[in-house]
């Protein structure tokens, strides 16, 4: 019997020490996984527990024109964050952020829920809204610094800069081609917490600093951008056009002075205007370019010698190529004519019997070479390659059409860029929109110089070429672009569009392509109005727009004038400074402009300026036009235009910002203010303080 009952326990020992050893080898087989297998995943957890990882974000480089003048800038806001293991009541917390964040106070709640170490809650608020959120003071809720991106001219240039995202990322214009470049690298702030999520009081925090991003030095002079876009808004007003376009650039360097579509969009809110205004047409829209695009055709034929200026053609009024009749223009025909005519009468038989001779090899051969058909690599996102008929299948017919500008699309910045390979004696130059990229401590980064790609035709051939188009100002269709003074050299454009079933009806598209000096060029320009009302010939409407604007940017630029013969040239204008005239009334800012003998352009009917292009402060020639808007200003209404204060003291900078209901934030030691943040010129709220640097 003692011997049974001694068996029994020795049994049930060793089932007891057998189950003792299975657990102890899932124990020891679950050791090894976690250690060997998941030891990085609970490393993680780990740290994710014990380290809390806030962002900072770096500062945006600003983007300035080619004279150091500020187009894009960033500025200081603040951003709300959650870490959700130092939240103790969601619900709470969500309730008191929804109503002050204007959010989804369950969503916010079941976010605050969520097993993460850091979220954001919303990013880039405006200041009041940051002052009530700290007020708050509630536990795991932060705000941090972020950059929120600024352009203080407003549209001025948007399809050249574009605009950024929430995070600060580049999403249209050079804003997007240069974000390596503008967007810098992000640092961080490292604090640890303890197991239940407190801040350990004498913890080793870790500050990694962000590196701001470089700034960029654009191609673009701002005032002639202010010019080009103060005609712009006349001219659509004027004709009643569906869009307009205008280019500037310096035929010798490629580098674009000016560009700008109407309509455009404001980059501060550029989420309020429908996408297809961000697009920019002047690089991302082919376009059937009519008569401009017979200065290539005459570039062309002359270089191939396959006719003289002084060769004779004859127009009965049309011309027949495959069966098909292609008539001239003016009923009836030109008659007999020099081919130096022929370009100034735009004769459309004297073109397409020239590019016949000319043959369709060597026709395709230039086209190549003026870069027709693919893009120009200028440094903006979405440009187009244009089309054209694919040179195995271009007949005759063809060849004739594309002679005097039909059967052909071109984007606005490629027939710039072809037209000053002309102005430029035969050299083309890849249009540039970057002029430099320098560091925040102003070291050089990259430099762009100008790219010459290929030489067109000789010099010889150019010169001539220019001569017989400054004959187009002068004698032809041009006239309306001419300058007393000036040399002007061009060719007027006027194209019937193409839709789905063939050319539309009433629908044009008036254009104008010159440059000038026509000897010696400095600036090369393309005028495009797409489908106005009423008259819609381009040396009606686009040739006037060229000249007010040519005329305009030469005494700007100081281009000395020519004197030929007994010609009575007008002194050089001297330059002024344009004044603030927002909120002035109308009379008041005609006789403002008088003083500084500058003219008035009045756009609508109200009683108060709202708005003013040039802006204020800018350098323009006397006897230019200031357009004034009455009845829709760019800005809320009830914001303060920012007077300007530097080279003021202190005190006369208080005054000022003082008598129009802002306030001031001094910074420096200095008797002289030499920079302000917001930009003169600029809207703020009432009360917003202005910072004034004054020279150390």
């Amino acid at each position: 019997m003692a011997s049974a009952t001694h068996v029994t326990i020795r049994k049930r020992v060793a089932w007891f020490f057998l189950f003792v050893s299975v657990i102890m080898i899932g124990l020891g087989c679950r050791l090894m996984y976690l250690q060997f297998y998941r030891s990085g995943w609970l490393t993680e957890n780990a740290i994710d527990q014990r380290i809390r990882d806030i962002p900072v974000e770096a500062k945006r480089g600003i983007i300035y024109d080619r004279k150091g003048r500020e187009l894009a800038v960033s500025m200081s806001t603040d951003s709300v964050y959650a870490i959700p293991a130092e939240i103790s009541n969601a619900e709470e917390t969500a309730a008191k952020l929804a109503a002050i964040l204007a959010l989804d106070q369950d969503k916010l709640a079941a976010k605050l829920k969520k097993r993460q170490a850091f979220t954001w809650i919303k990013r880039k608020i405006e200041d009041e809204t940051a002052r009530e959120v700290k007020k708050l003071n509630l536990p795991g809720i932060g705000l941090t610094q972020e950059g929120r991106r600024y352009y203080p001219h407003d549209q001025l240039a948007a399809h050249i800069l574009g605009f950024t995202g929430i995070d600060s990322q580049g999403l249209d214009g050079v804003e997007m081609t240069f974000d390596n470049y503008l967007r810098g690298r992000p640092g961080s702030i490292i604090v640890e917490y303890d197991a239940r999520g407190r801040e350990i009081p004498y913890a080793r925090h870790r500050f990694s600093a962000p590196t701001d991003g470089n700034n960029i030095y654009l191609t673009i002079d701002l005032v002639i951008q202010q010019i080009i876009e103060r005609e712009l808004e006349k001219v659509m007003k004027d004709t009643q056009a569906k869009a307009a376009t205008i280019i500037v650039m310096q035929p010798k360097t490629g580098e674009i002075l000016a560009l700008a579509n109407r309509p455009d969009y404001n980059p501060n809110q550029f989420a309020d205007y429908p996408s297809k205004l961000w697009r920019n047409v002047a690089v991302s829209n082919a376009y059937e370019p009519g008569s401009t695009f017979k200065i290539l055709t005459t570039s062309a034929v002359l270089g191939d010698k396959v006719v003289t200026p002084e060769e004779r053609f004859f127009d009965p009024g049309g011309i027949e190529v495959q069966g098909r009749t292609i008539h001239c223009w003016k009923h009836g025909g030109h008659g007999s004519q020099t081919f130096r005519e022929v370009v100034e009468n735009s004769c459309n038989v004297g073109f397409v019997t020239a590019g016949l001779r000319l043959g369709k090899d060597p026709f395709y051969k230039y086209l190549n070479q003026f870069g027709l058909g693919k893009s120009t690599g200028i440094d903006l996102p979405g440009e187009a390659k244009g089309i054209m008929i694919d040179q195995n299948k271009a007949t005759p017919i063809n060849i004739a059409t594309m002679s005097m500008g039909q059967s052909i699309a071109v984007t606005p910045i490629q027939l710039l860029s072809a037209v000053s390979a002309v102005a430029n004696d035969g050299l083309r130059t890849r249009p540039q929109i970057v002029r430099e990229i320098r560091s925040k401590n102003d070291e050089m980064i990259r430099g762009f110089q100008p790219d010459i790609l290929n030489q067109v035709i000789d010099p010889d051939t150019a010169r001539l070429v220019k001569s017989i188009l400054e004959g187009v100002v002068t004698n032809g269709s041009g006239k309306n672009a001419f300058i007393e003074g000036y040399r002007i050299a061009g060719k007027t454009g006027t194209a019937q569009k193409v839709g789905a079933g063939g050319y539309m009806a009433g629908k044009y598209v008036a254009s104008f392509a010159g440059f000038a000096p026509a000897d010696n060029p400095e600036l090369a320009m393309l005028v495009v109005i797409d489908e106005p009302v009423g008259m819609y010939y381009g040396g009606q409407i686009a040739a006037p727009v060229f000249g007010a604007v040519m005329k305009d940017l030469l005494q700007y630029l100081k281009v000395t004038p020519s004197v030929t013969g007994n010609e009575k040239v007008s002194t050089q204008a001297e330059h002024v400074i344009v004044p603030d005239l927002i909120n002035l009334l109308v009379d008041d800012a005609v006789k403002e402009l008088k003083k500084n003998n500058l003219e008035a352009r009045t756009e609508e009917t109200g009683d108060r300026v709202a708005d003013q292009i040039p802006k204020p402060g800018s350098r323009m020639p006397q006897g230019s036009s200031v357009l004034l808007y009455t009845l829709t200003p760019r800005y809320n209404s009830g914001d303060i235009t920012i007077p300007d204060c530097q080279g003021l003291t202190l005190t006369q900078s208080a005054e000022i910002l003082s008598a129009v209901g802002l306030a001031i934030r001094p910074v420096g030691s200095g008797s002289v203010a030499v920079k302000q943040d917001p930009l003169a010129g600029s809207k703020a709220p009432p009360g917003t303080s202005v910072t004034i640097f004054f020279d150390e």
